[in-house]
């Protein structure tokens, strides 16, 4: 399964694109950044790929910076905190 991941060189810049996407009723979750993205600043949007086309518009038209957005494996482990 993957995920799709909005980088940003800020805190701010995330947050701007956060209250941005809320505004307009596009699904986002303030997530933290994965290391295999990026190591610059630590939270990123989660956001579904067929809103992509819609962010990047609005990153367009307020003129936020992002890095990119990113594809990832989703990296889950079933057995995580299991002891028995």
């Amino acid at each position: 399964m993957k995920q799709y991941y909005v980088l940003f060189e800020n805190h701010d810049n995330g947050m701007r694109l956060y209250n941005s996407l809320k505004s307009k009723n596009i699904k986002c979750t303030i997530a933290p950044t994965p290391r295999v993205a990026s190591k610059s600043c630590g939270i990123s949007l989660l956001v579904n790929k067929e809103d992509i086309p819609k962010i990047r518009e609005c990153v367009q038209n307020e003129s936020i910076d992002i890095i990119d957005i990113v594809e990832i494996e989703k990296n889950v482990k079933p057995n995580r905190d299991r002891y028995c």
